[in-house]
């Protein structure tokens, strides 16, 4: 019996309107093989855990270029939980200042993707961490 593809929503938080970004990653994992939702622009932690709900997801991959990345990524976190999706590996992308990594992963995240990471590297670290 084949096993099911990795499915991972992509989503942009907050009122960041890039999403060039999320685009790219989004079709390097489609390109790997897995499942890919993209939510678009301007989605609430709310939106962001319900979608995950609703597509049964393995991995949530957020996207933010505007600087809300310590008040949104661990929102969604906390949606997810009140949703039971504590199993749900979050991981975060864009502009994120390295002294806020660590806190991230505090809140919950798993790993941060900064600009210039090659997509490869993003498709190993969920095929592993999924794996695990």
């Amino acid at each position: 019996m084949a096993q099911r593809p990795i499915r991972v929503l992509v989503a942009k938080p907050g009122l960041d309107g890039h999403d060039r970004g999320a685009k790219v990653i989004a079709h390097a994992l489609r390109d790997a093989g897995m499942e890919v939702i993209y939510t678009g622009l301007r989605q609430s932690p709310d939106q962001i855990a319900e979608a995950a709900l609703q597509e049964d997801v393995d991995v949530v991959g957020l996207s933010s270029l505007s600087g809300a990345h310590m008040h949104l990524f661990p929102r969604v976190v906390e949606k997810l939980r009140e949703r039971g999706l504590s199993d749900v590996i979050v991981i975060g992308g864009g502009i994120v200042p390295p002294e806020d990594v660590a806190a991230l992963a505090k809140a919950g995240v798993r790993k941060v993707f900064t600009p210039g990471t090659p997509t490869s590297e993003v498709v190993e670290f969920i095929k592993q961490e999924v794996k695990a």
